[in-house]
């Protein structure tokens, strides 16, 4: 299967339309959140990928809550939090959100890490983690040099050991990736970022 993932989209319209594009290529795209900002013109945001050639899965970011996105989603989108999905044989679970809870004030959708643990209990196995913030360690670090992701999502990846774990929400990490055991980890960004999953 030919993966198309992205995140952080921001409402670009320049950004959605490359993903768009790109997307005639793609068996399944994956959106791992952020695709409006501070919770305003959600809805608008959607509308810049509803031309996308193949079926969308996503998890809403902490600029989007998951009820936002699933009213605002179109036919055909699979909105993920805390929950898995089966596409073409590939079985994919996502967690959304800020995780830890981030600085950012009110309007900002996050988890405590024991919230996200206990979401994340739920899922046994999976060939992707579809996921918004890093975990712990990796693909986490800031413009300032600091290590803002996840322990509860990198124990997850530790015990689950997907093939692959997307996630974005750290803008100076974007385009980076590494490992935790078997499982590449990848911070994605607002492009195309093509993978092979069999």
């Amino acid at each position: 299967m030919r993966v198309l993932a992205f995140s952080d989209l921001h409402h670009s319209r320049a950004r959605a339309a490359d993903i768009v594009a790109a997307s005639a290529e793609a068996d399944l795209v994956i959106g791992a959140g952020d695709f409006c900002n501070m919770r305003q013109g959600l809805p608008e945001a959607m509308n810049l990928l509803v031309e996308l050639a193949a079926p969308l899965v996503v998890v809403p970011g902490n600029a989007e809550s998951a009820d936002e996105l699933r009213e605002a989603a179109h036919v055909g989108t699979t909105v993920l939090h805390g929950e898995a999905h089966q596409a073409d044989g590939i079985t994919v679970f996502g967690l959304g959100y800020g995780v830890p809870t981030t600085p950012f004030g009110s309007w900002s959708c996050d988890l405590s890490e024991a919230r996200a643990e206990e979401m994340l209990d739920l899922c046994d196995s999976c060939d992707i983690l579809i996921l918004h913030s890093p975990p712990k360690g990796v693909c986490d670090v800031t413009s300032q040099g600091q290590s803002v992701g996840s322990t509860a999502i990198r124990a997850a990846i530790e015990r689950i050991q997907p093939k692959l774990a997307f996630c974005g929400h750290i803008h100076d990490s974007w385009g980076r990736e590494g490992m935790i055991g078997e499982t590449r980890v990848v911070n994605l960004g607002p492009r195309a970022n093509w993978f092979e999953v069999s």
